[in-house]
């Protein structure tokens, strides 16, 4: 017997809405895909990539992560739309005609719960929210590849039907369809205006329904990661001395660090989130840190924290970052002493990293 489900028996549910709200969502899933490539190497390269990460142009994880986040978040809108255009074929009955057809039907379902739990997630994530047992960054990383693939073969499949329905037609495109995807417009230009102020400067004061505007918050930044979640206090870094490997290890005290010869640098600090911002930091370029150890160039580092548990608590510098002359143990920020949730004693600062490697609360840098 057939299920008895609602019936959309309107103009718009034909093939020619469908295109045209494919291709926004096509564009919005494409740009997702690769700034989420970009963002998941710059933070787990394999081990052949580690070297060819680039440190310019400096603010180009800011730019490529706020893209992410922008088109995943324009992307639930147009899913949305796509899925309500779609609908009465989605449940058609029978479920399919023959093996072909059941194949095609089947790619369909993969290709709606693989978007769906992308974004969902995705979504979540920005809200530093995750009530699920697995890792959010690996299944994130997969189940894009499963998006990607299901909509190759799906754009396959369709082709003569896109190929069909590509162009308008006079005669056949309504007043109707115009005002639906003139809608769907509006509505994908809301989400971005009153989210993507997080990251891009001028749109701050649209920044209506981001989890985070970067210019409310302590010494000028947002923090994700505090430290009481860290389980680091004042108390647990009295006594601190940054410890440093190589040829010739050393121990040097926060007085002896800040009696070292400064550097102040102007770099963004960019998360996983979308966020993002400019500050001033300043301290002392790790590269003197490691000529003082004897250590060469083209030496890659692992640096530890002082926090007690954490996905980052260690987190391992490619050699063209540790050579750079901006990347710094810094131990100001924005002029003023870093607060503890800010990294307190010292924390990192480079060029074009996530914020999660910016690692707070300094404690060793050994050379590899």
């Amino acid at each position: 017997m057939r299920p008895t489900l609602p019936q959309f028996r309107g103009r718009l549910h034909d093939p020619r809405t469908a295109v045209a709200i494919g291709r926004w969502l096509g564009t919005a899933v494409l740009v997702c895909f690769l700034t989420g490539l970009i963002s998941h190497f710059l933070q787990h390269p394999p081990g052949w990539m580690a070297g060819l990460l680039p440190t310019r142009p400096t603010w180009g994880y800011r730019l490529t992560q706020g893209l992410h986040v922008a088109s995943g978040l324009a992307a639930i809108v147009l899913v949305m739309a796509k899925l309500w255009t779609v609908y009465p074929r989605l449940f058609a009955w029978p479920p399919f005609r023959s093996p072909a057809h059941l194949v095609e039907r089947l790619t369909i379902a993969l290709l709606v719960a693989a978007t769906v739990f992308e974004l969902f997630t995705g979504l979540i994530n920005i809200l530093q929210w995750y009530p699920w047992p697995f890792s959010f960054t690996s299944t994130h990383y997969a189940v894009a590849w499963i998006v990607a693939g299901s909509l190759l073969l799906h754009l396959a499949v369709k082709a003569p039907l896109i190929r069909d329905n590509w162009r308008s037609r006079p005669g056949v495109d309504t007043a109707d369809r115009r005002a639906l995807l003139t809608g769907v417009g509006a509505a994908v230009g809301a989400v971005t205006l009153t989210t993507v102020g997080q990251a891009v400067t001028p749109l701050r004061a649209f920044d209506l329904l981001a989890p985070r505007n970067p210019d409310v918050e302590t010494q000028g930044l947002p923090i994700n990661r505090t430290a009481a979640a860290a389980q680091v206090t004042y108390a647990s870094s009295d006594g601190w001395a940054l410890e440093v490997t190589g040829p010739k290890p050393y121990r040097i005290t926060l007085a002896e660090l800040n009696a070292l010869p400064q550097m102040e640098v102007r770099l963004p600090i960019a998360c996983v989130e979308g966020w993002s911002a400019n500050a001033w930091w300043t301290g002392v370029p790790i590269r003197d840190l490691l000529d003082r150890a004897g250590v060469p160039r083209g030496t890659s580092l692992r640096v530890e924290s002082l926090e007690v548990w954490g996905y980052y608590r260690t987190m391992e510098m490619p050699a063209q970052y540790a050579d750079d002359l901006t990347t710094l143990l810094a131990l100001r920020l924005n002029g003023e002493v870093l607060s503890l949730d800010h990294g307190y004693p010292a924390r990192i600062i480079a060029p074009n990293r996530p914020g999660v490697l910016q690692t707070k609360w300094v404690s060793r840098i050994e050379a590899l």
